[in-house]
């Protein structure tokens, strides 16, 4: 056959690339009936109670808190939550993205936990205190990175940049990077946690085919029906007695009694700014919190373009990705004021949820932001549903984290994948970025302190946490890279697929870009999109 000849008919055709995903039920603007949206957002609430309670749960206990502790904590972290994905689905990027507790501040966080000056306190409870108010100082002057780096404009500049073949291994390991929350959490109480990660896939993806009735029941509602099957069955084990005689730590993750939460929660609580008293500062440690913010920030990225593909958006334009972090920023800082004991960045269990629905409303977002809102402040019955025992949290991990890493794969379409070029960006940026993380995170498990050990923490935390995460690691990477290999070529720009971007370097260069990112109440007249 000549070259450039078309085509015989007979012949196999590839997959044409799709700017806004196919097959999602209900995209960005379009809000389902109002019964079906407010369960929906009941399931968001669900899915980012894992994060809302882990942290906490993790943290409260070192920093000298009882269970009392911990449930306001947990409360004032879901309150908070709410809050800013409001203002987010609202004000910043407006894509569905629920903005919770994260991770990467856990670290850095742990540092402050452990320093020095708190170790002379003998009263549990005031040591609380005064390690959270210095949690939140750092966090308030972390947070002015990301509304200094958004609101500027600044984060715009840099996202200029970004091509869809850069974009891959960012969002694809702001999901697969995730792996240590997904299995091994399942581990933990496997007679809990394997069925809930059967049932689930069963349910979503099996059930549908079984039953063609036409109404999205089972997948889009498969949370739903899979947690409370197998939490009844959770309750049944511990009420049976399956673990009266098990390990301590068995119990901890089997039963469904043992998070303490219910008895603590006080039925009304309304959590306000400096609840534990004014914040205290210390240069060192605001450095290495600003660290972790940046880290936040780069994941946050990736997982904004998860969501805008998840809820049949075009790609987002450079000054909306700025506008939303710059939100993100505030997210942070309100978190700081109202003492959660972390930052806030983009969820990405609930942005692998919308994969899971194929329902990428905005208004289920903010119906499920009501939910937080609502449950944080009548303390009790929000406490019942965060005490579900996490194995169910981490098998849900296992099929969200998966969505959200394959939403990353998908912008592989518009990228020539028969280039040398692609083949080594891509390849060598995703190895990396699970194998620089994993050096960091062994040697901190044998050593009890990361490969970067010198005298001050907050140096050390500075080097360390970065390189903890796969999708930070991955994502620089990939983007030096792309940036800086003979990128003038114009074939090599098809390469990149950055054709396929162009018009959405600007805001006016697409007119959906006004359908799915202009602020509402006619604010765009005042805050116009460049």
């Amino acid at each position: 056959m000549a070259v450039g000849a078309a085509p015989k008919a007979d012949e196999p055709q590839p997959h044409p690339p799709k700017e806004q995903l196919p097959n999602i039920s209900y995209c960005i603007t379009s809000p389902p009936p109002w019964p079906e949206a407010i369960l929906l957002g009941f399931q968001h609430y669900l899915v980012m109670l894992g994060t809302a309670v882990l942290i906490p749960t993790a943290l409260v206990p070192q920093m000298g808190g009882g269970n009392e502790e911990k449930a306001k904590v947990i409360q004032t972290l879901l309150f908070v939550a709410g809050l800013n994905t409001l203002l987010q689905s609202l004000f910043g990027t407006r894509l569905p993205a629920v903005i919770g507790g994260s991770y990467t501040f856990v670290p850095t966080t742990i540092s402050i936990i452990l320093a020095g000056r708190f170790s002379d306190e003998t009263d549990p409870i005031e040591k609380f205190k005064r390690i959270m108010r210095a949690i939140q100082g750092s966090l308030i002057i972390a947070s002015t990175l990301q509304i200094v780096l958004g609101f500027s404009g600044l984060w715009r500049n840099v996202t200029r940049f970004l091509s869809p073949l850069s974009v891959v291994p960012l969002v694809a390991l702001a999901g697969f990077g995730l792996y240590e929350l997904g299995f091994p959490g399942v581990a933990k109480c496997v007679e809990i946690g394997l069925p809930q990660l059967i049932i689930i896939v069963f349910i979503s993806q099996y059930l549908p085919h079984v039953f063609k009735s036409g109404r999205h029941i089972f997948d889009r509602f498969a949370v739903i029906f899979s947690v409370v099957l197998v939490w009844i069955y959770a309750h049944l084990l511990t009420v049976g007695g399956a673990y009266n005689d098990a390990a301590p730590k068995t119990q901890l993750s089997c039963r469904t009694d043992r998070a303490g939460l219910i008895n603590a929660a006080p039925w009304i609580r309304v959590p306000y700014p400096f609840q534990w008293g004014a914040p205290s500062f210390d240069a060192g440690e605001a450095f290495a919190m600003m660290m972790a913010s940046f880290v936040a920030l780069v994941e946050s990225t990736g997982v904004f373009y998860a969501i805008s593909r998840y809820a049949s958006a075009t790609p987002m334009p450079p000054s909306i990705l700025s506008r939303g972090i710059g939100w993100q920023g505030v997210a942070i800082l309100i978190s700081a004021l109202f003492g959660t004991v972390n930052g806030s960045s983009v969820s990405v269990e609930n942005a692998g949820l919308l994969a899971l629905t194929r329902v990428g409303s905005r208004r289920v977002v903010q119906i499920s932001a009501g939910f937080m809102i609502f449950f944080s402040i009548l303390g009790k019955f929000g406490a019942v549903f965060a005490s579900i025992p996490a194995p169910i949290v981490a098998a849900l991990y296992c099929l969200f984290f998966a969505y959200v890493g394959a939403g990353g794969l998908s912008f592989l379409q518009f990228c020539n994948l028969n280039s040398f070029r692609t083949k080594f960006i891509l390849g060598f940026s995703i190895f990396m970025g699970l194998s620089v993380p994993q050096y960091f995170n062994e040697y901190t498990a044998i050593n009890g302190y990361g490969p970067v050990h010198t005298g001050s923490r907050w140096f050390n935390d500075i080097i360390n946490v970065p390189f903890q995460s796969e999708a930070f690691v991955a994502g620089c990477l990939a983007y030096f890279l792309d940036n800086t290999l003979h990128r003038r070529d114009s074939a090599i720009r098809k390469d990149r697929g950055k054709h396929w971007w162009d018009k959405y370097r600007s805001f006016k260069g697409d007119t959906r870009s006004e359908e799915f990112y202009s602020l509402p109440f006619n604010l765009n007249k005042y805050f116009p999109s460049v």
